[in-house]
Parts: C-alpha cells; sequence; structure tokens
C-alpha cells in the first residue's frame, strides 16, 4: 500500500528487517573505531575520494575525525556518528568511547530484542541502570580544586591520559605541561580562542614550546618599523587596493594620455585620504585581513606606522579578542572606534620563518603553542591530539571532579548496576544486567588492543573491586 504514496525506486523496510538494518548499521560503526580505543589503539590511514580528485592523506586515531570521513546511508549508523560529534563539540574527547559504548549496548540489545523482550523494557531497565551507574560515578568522584599543587597534579595526569593514546604519548609530560600552563593562564575562563596552536615544520616534537603572547605568521610591510612598543593596533576588513571600475568588461575612453594620468592621481588620492582616516584613529599599528597594496604601505612607512596585510579571518578574529579591539570596516568616526593594545609587537624566528610577536596583551591570558615536526601529516595528527588535552582540561577547571581511568569507573558501575539487578523484579533486570555487561566490555577491548589476556584483567579488577580496592 504505502508504494503508491513513495517515490519510485524507493524501498521500506518495517518490522524485523528494519530493526536488524539499525542493529547491523551502528554496529559496524562502532567494530570500525574499536581498534583504535586506549593507549595502544591502532591509527588508521584516511583517504580522501572527493569529486574535485584531491587524493589527500590523512593518518589518525581519532575518533571524531575517523567518523567525519566516513560516507554512511544507514540511518542508525548516522545517529552514531552525531552522538561522536555531539561529544567533540562538547568536551572535545571521548568520541571513541562513546561509539564504542554505544555498540556494545545495541550488541546487547540485540540479544534481548532475539528473547522476546520488547525494546520499551529494555529501554526502561537501561534508564534505570543509568541512575545506579550515575550515582557511583559521582561517589567515586574526589575534588582537589582548592589545593592548587594537587589540581595541578590533578590536570597532569588528566593531561598525560589524554595524551596516552594520541600521537604525541611519546612526549607527553612535555606536552601535559604545556596544556596545562596554557589552560591554567586562562584563570577559570573557558575560551579556548586566547589559546593559539601554530604549526611550523622543522625539528622534532620535543623543540615545541609555549610561547607568551600572539604569534601571527605574516610579515611586515617593507621600510616600516620592526618593533614597536605600547602599541595601539587598528584591526580591519577593508579593501587597501586603489580603487578600480569593478563592473566585467567595462571601459573609459579617453582622447589624451593626460586624461590617464588624471585618473590614476584621482585613485591615489581618494587612497590617501582613506589612509589618512585610518591614521587619525591615533593607532601606531594597522593590521587588515585583505591585501595592503603598495601606494597605502608606503604612506604608512613615511608615518611610521607598522601595517600587516592579509591577517586571515581566524586570525584577525582571535587578534582582536585578545588585544582588546574590535574589527572595523569603516574610518568615519574614530572616537567610536575601540583599539588594541599590546606592549611589544616583534619580529621573531621560528626555525627558518619570520613571525610577528604580540607580547603583553590586553587579555594577560592569551598564549601560544609552537607545533614542530618532520611532516604536515604529523603537525595535523599532532594539533588534534593536543587539542583534544585542551578541551578536557577547560572542560576539568570548569566541573574539578575527578575519578579513576584505566576500566576502573567502569567495573565500578558495572557493579553498582548489578547489585542493583538483586533488587528490581521482572524483566527489566535483565535489561539492566545487559548494561553492565556492556560497560565491562570497555576495559575488555582497551586490554584487547594492547595485547593481553583481556579475559583475566577484567576478572582481576572484578575481584578487587569486589574486595572494597576501588
Amino acid at each position: 500500500m504505502e508504494q503508491a504514496f513513495v517515490n519510485e525506486g524507493t524501498s521500506i523496510d518495517k518490522g524485523e528487517n528494519a530493526r536488524l538494518s539499525s542493529f547491523v548499521g551502528a554496529i559496524a560503526i562502532a567494530d570500525l573505531v574499536k581498534s583504535t580505543l586506549g593507549p595502544k589503539g591502532m591509527d588508521k590511514i584516511l583517504q580522501s575520494i572527493g569529486p574535485d580528485k584531491n587524493q589527500s592523506i590523512s593518518v589518525t586515531n581519532d575518533g571524531a575525525t575517523i567518523l567525519k570521513s566516513v560516507h554512511i546511508d544507514n540511518a542508525a549508523a548516522k545517529v552514531l556518528v552525531d552522538i561522536a560529534k555531539v561529544q567533540d563539540d562538547e568536551v572535545g574527547d571521548g568520541t571513541t568511547s562513546v561509539a564504542v559504548l554505544c555498540g556494545e549496548l545495541l550488541r546487547e540489545a540485540e540479544q534481548l530484542v532475539a528473547q522476546r523482550i520488547h525494546p520499551q523494557t529494555i529501554a526502561a531497565g537501561w534508564r534505570l541502570a543509568r541512575e545506579e551507574a550515575r550515582k557511583a560515578l559521582e561517589a567515586a568522584t574526589s575534588d582537589n580544586s582548592q589545593d592548587p599543587e594537587k589540581f595541578r597534579d590533578d590536570l597532569m595526569k588528566i593531561a598525560m591520559t589524554t595524551l596516552s593514546s594520541k600521537l604525541l604519548t611519546h612526549e607527553k609530560k612535555h606536552f601535559a605541561k604545556l596544556a596545562v600552563d596554557a589552560v591554567l593562564r586562562l584563570q577559570g575562563g573557558g575560551d579556548l580562542q586566547h589559546i593559539q596552536i601554530m604549526k611550523k615544520s622543522g625539528g622534532s616534537l620535543r623543540n615545541s614550546y609555549l610561547e607568551d603572547g600572539f604569534l601571527l605568521d605574516k610579515t611586515i610591510g617593507i621600510g616600516q618599523p620592526h618593533r614597536i612598543e605600547n602599541a595601539k593596533i587598528l584591526v580591519a576588513n577593508t579593501s587597501m587596493d586603489t580603487d578600480k571600475i569593478k563592473i566585467y568588461g567595462s571601459r573609459v575612453q579617453v582622447d589624451s594620455m593626460n586624461k590617464v594620468a588624471e585618473i590614476e592621481q584621482a585613485e591615489k588620492e581618494k587612497m590617501r585620504q582613506k589612509c589618512e582616516k585610518i591614521i587619525n584613529h591615533g593607532c601606531n599599528v594597522f593590521i587588515n585581513r585583505q591585501l595592503i597594496y603598495n601606494f597605502p604601505e608606503s604612506i604608512f612607512a613615511e608615518r611610521g606606522i607598522m601595517a600587516i596585510e592579509h591577517a586571515d579571518f581566524d586570525g584577525i578574529d582571535r587578534l582582536a579578542a585578545v588585544t582588546g579591539g574590535e574589527v572595523v570596516s569603516t574610518f568615519d568616526h574614530p572616537e567610536l572606534v575601540t583599539l588594541g593594545k599590546c606592549d611589544v609587537i616583534e619580529e621573531v624566528m621560528i626555525g627558518e620563518d619570520k613571525v610577528i610577536r604580540f607580547g603583553g596583551c590586553k587579555v594577560g591570558a592569551a598564549c601560544t603553542i609552537v607545533l614542530r615536526g618532520s611532516s604536515t601529516h604529523f603537525l595535523d595528527e599532532a594539533e588534534r591530539s593536543l587539542h583534544d588535552a585542551l578541551c578536557i582540561l577547560v572542560a576539568t577547571v570548569k566541573d574539578p571532579r575527578t575519578v579513576c581511568g584505566g576500566g576502573c569507573t567502569e567495573i565500578l558501575m558495572a557493579q553498582a548496576v548489578d547489585r542493583a539487578v538483586e533488587e528490581t523484579p521482572g524483566k527489566k533486570a535483565l535489561a539492566m544486567t545487559a548494561f553492565a555487561k556492556a560497560l565491562r566490555q570497555l576495559p575488555s577491548i582497551v586490554a584487547d588492543n594492547g595485547g593481553y589476556d583481556s579475559a583475566e584483567l577484567v576478572t582481576q579488577l572484578r575481584a578487587a573491586h569486589a574486595q572494597g580496592k576501588s
């Protein structure tokens, strides 16, 4: 009957077929990223096969990056990918864990459905299990936020745990220190825009460092000062080329070369007036998102103003935020414009490249982590790893409660659920048992990925918790 109301070529799955399709699709996605979980998880090589023939390659074990790269036509699998994306947006890490846990829950649900247990009963049992697991998790937390030394030590351990499963694991102590120092500079604020990550090829990971201030990967104009103290910065997004007739195919006819010269002079005069308006703002540094042509550049050089061109959108917005200024496009009302401020602007060398350093920014939390490495693939993955660590640390500063890792909390929650099962009548108890089993699969998968005997380790964990060593 439905075929009369749907487009030609559309297929409809109902009942058992639809349920089976959902289970198979979602579990397949979970199995795809399962091997990347844990400190010994393996990397995936992703090759783009887009219509633009750009067959770029990236090497990563970041769950969100892998799942974003997979083309899926299964509805349940897409839901699982969306869950991982939300986890990445809200927390920044744990995307693989979320996908794997959902996959294990669905694997257990498939068996329960095969036993003729209704999906509503399974969902009700899982809600009860979730509440018991949450209570056990909250009871096992510790909070050292009142003791700065202990809290910093907690942050270091959390950062090293996050980096243990990433590319940076061999230098995790060094990068954990960089991440903790950068996040503590925010003084409780959660704006990661104040922490910039700059990638520079060359050197080794050990050469990466935390720069106090903001770095802009651009060059200063010719003939202009290369160091300015007590900088007053005007950040703009405006056209600084001589005005041209913008209509495609238009022509201007003149009867002598003098008229051409007059037109060029008029263009220059208009640009000179625009430069005068900019200078009247009282700035000694002008940073523009667009190009600055030779003529306005020479005007700024004559006045001793540092001009920086072609700062990209991301750089402009971040620069305006850390210097306390605002991005402007018109210059008729200087009294309404807020200039950015910093103590010093100078050119510095990183490897073989020159960059511009903004020191003593108005927002004192501003800093830049400079990543060094042998190749672009290496640096891209290092940036993803460090970004995950920064996100987790910011989340920890907002909610400083911590729990033990390494499968400890999963076993703790599973045992709390098991205890609640004994007091729960009906088929909901079967669903709660399945929930506990899915939780125990996480430490088992981490152990398997490391080449260890997962059955032996998980049973030892369970025995230790039963003895009160939680």
